[in-house]
This record gives structure tokens, C-alpha cells and sequence, in this order.
């Protein structure tokens, strides 16, 4: 295998760590205002997140790097013609760290701040799940290959199913892991929630997978596209069953299928050009050069086990269920 494909399959190993790890987050800040009714279990539910949501916002910024770095060409194309697109993803991410870190310094805003966690959250789901959805479809390239669109062009039948499966997905996810992670009526009602957002998910993640097939994917995508089905269907059962550990470990799965499924599809391409096939990004034509790989595979061979280890530890350590009690003693 070589370097350029190496660097390929890392940055979607990256970008499938920051879907399944930030997805859950996400899912926590849409569901904010169903699993919780009163202050109490806010705080039990965004204790769950409390600890790990920045460190999950890593992934994000090592998969851009990466992405800058390995595939520059690939980053410049992509960063200016999704340029609107990104600004607006950029603000609902800032709106949501303001919104975590400063409702327990300021509670007068804490009602206003809850809302703009919810609404962030939501939009940076949208906003992600529509952008995969045009890079994995393409875009208009011309032979420098420079976007040609504009934001209007992003949006589209297939993004938009793209934006609406990542909401749904994130939202099982998020409910599947509160109800791994609470205790009490946080647990009861994102249970409840888990198996609503998984009839949601299922029909919209199967058209959306099925898109992409028809859409000129490859005949072994049908693999993943079957273990994403799965995961969707067997974390809604195992929710219904109040098997909290097996759904978020079935959504999970889901996820990281859905992400084999959309970069197995892209691959050679790194960004299709709807305006001709020829003026299309690949792993070849927007690849740094064979030293710059180097170095930075050595460098991601000393660093990527250390930042594993952390994150594992991290999730160790504050691994039991959270309830109403731990967070009024905490308070006093």
C-alpha cells in the first residue's frame, strides 16, 4: 500500500473517531430539553459530556490537519468552496463550547444557554452530515480544480438526506449513551427517546446508505451498508429491551460502518468533479510529496498510541453512571 493510501485510510479512521465520539455529544445537546426537566437533570446529563466533549473536538482538528498536511490540494479545493458552509459549522461549534462552559459560571443564562446548546448541536449535525454527504456525491470542479458553486450548490436532495440521517444517528447515539451513563429519570427518558430517534433512523439511514450505492459505490459497500443497518436496528432493539450498554455499542458500530461505507465509496476520488471526472481530486493528484508523507507517518506512529491511551484513560476514569444525587452533592 502506498503512502498516499495509507494517509487516505488514517484520515478516515480520524474523521470516523471524531463521528462516533462527537456524535454522542451532539446527541446529548439536541436532546437536552426531552431528557431533562429540571436543573438537576441537566446537570446529570451534561456531566456525562462534561469531562470528554473538548477532548473529543480534537479529532476534528487533527483529521483538518492531517487533511492539510497529506492532502493539500484535497484542503485547499475543499476548505474554499466549502468556505459558507464551514463558517456557519465553525460558529454552531463555538456557540456550543460557550454554551458548556459557561452555564454553570453565569446561571442567570443558564435557560438561554441551554437553548443555544441545543441549537448548536443540532446545526453542527446538520451542517456535518450535509457536507460528507458532497464530498462522498462530488462537486463542480473545473481543471485547476477550483470550485465553481456556490452555497446553493451544497444543498441538494442527497445532502440534505445526508444532514437529516447524521441528526437522527447522532440522536440514537446520544440517547443510548446517556442511558449508559445516567441513573434515574435521565436514564428512564433518553431510554424512551433512544427507541423514537431509531425509528427516525433506520428508514432515513437506509435510504441515505441505498443513495449511495445507486450513487456508483463499489459492489463490496454493500458489506458495511448491511452492518450499518444492523447497528441501527440492534441498538433500537437493544434500547427497547433497556440494554443500554449493547445499543451504544450497536450505534456505535453503525456509525463507524456508515463511515466505511462514504469513504469506501469516495476512494481514489478525495473530491469528485461533477463537471467532468477528469477534473476530479484523487489520493494521487492531491497527495503532498513522498518525504512530507514520510515524516509524518513516522511522526503519527510515536504520537497516535500516546493520544489513544489518554483518551481511553480518560473515559476510564469517569466511567460510572452519573445521578441526581452526585450532582446536588457536588452543588453543596
Amino acid at each position: 500500500m502506498a503512502l498516499v493510501d495509507v494517509w487516505f485510510v488514517l484520515i478516515a479512521v480520524l474523521w470516523t473517531g471524531y463521528l462516533c465520539l462527537e456524535g454522542f455529544d451532539f446527541g446529548v445537546g439536541m436532546l437536552l430539553p426531552v431528557v431533562a426537566r429540571d436543573e438537576a437533570d441537566r446537570r446529570v446529563a451534561l456531566g456525562t459530556i462534561g469531562p470528554v466533549w473538548d477532548g473529543n473536538e480534537v479529532w476534528l482538528l487533527v483529521a483538518g490537519g492531517a487533511t492539510f498536511a497529506a492532502f493539500p490540494e484535497w484542503y485547499a479545493s475543499l476548505f474554499s468552496g466549502f468556505y459558507l458552509a464551514f463558517l456557519l459549522l465553525l460558529v454552531a461549534l463555538i456557540l456550543r463550547g460557550i454554551a458548556l462552559e459557561y452555564r454553570s459560571k453565569e446561571p442567570r443564562w443558564a435557560p438561554v444557554l441551554d437553548r443555544v446548546l441545543t441549537g448548536s448541536s443540532l446545526a453542527a449535525a446538520l451542517l456535518l452530515g450535509v457536507a460528507l454527504a458532497n464530498i462522498v456525491h462530488g462537486v463542480p470542479l473545473d481543471a485547476d480544480h477550483e470550485f465553481t458553486g456556490t452555497l446553493l450548490t451544497l444543498i441538494h436532495p442527497y445532502a440534505l438526506l445526508g444532514g437529516v440521517t447524521t441528526v437522527l444517528v447522532f440522536a440514537l447515539h446520544g440517547a443510548a449513551f446517556l442511558a449508559l451513563k445516567t441513573d434515574g429519570p435521565v436514564r428512564e427518558r433518553a431510554a424512551t427517546v433512544a427507541v423514537t430517534a431509531g425509528l427516525g433512523a433506520i428508514p432515513a439511514g437506509a435510504a441515505f446508505l441505498v443513495w449511495t450505492l445507486v450513487d456508483g459505490a463499489p459492489v463490496w459497500i454493500v458489506a458495511p451498508v448491511l452492518v450499518a443497518a444492523l447497528g441501527l436496528a440492534g441498538g433500537t432493539l437493544a434500547a427497547v429491551r433497556g440494554r443500554s450498554g449493547r445499543s451504544f455499542t450497536a450505534t456505535t458500530v453503525a456509525i463507524v460502518a456508515v463511515a466505511v461505507t462514504l469513504f469506501g465509496s469516495l476512494y481514489p476520488d478525495v473530491l469528485p468533479s461533477t463537471t467532468d471526472p477528469a477534473f476530479s481530486l484523487t489520493v494521487v493528484n492531491a497527495a503532498s510529496t513522498p518525504y512530507t508523507l514520510t515524516i509524518m507517518t513516522w511522526v503519527a506512529a510515536v504520537v497516535t498510541p500516546v493520544v489513544l491511551a489518554y483518551q481511553a484513560w480518560t473515559f476510564w476514569v469517569f466511567r460510572r453512571r452519573l445521578t441526581r444525587e452526585d450532582v446536588v452533592d457536588a452543588a453543596h
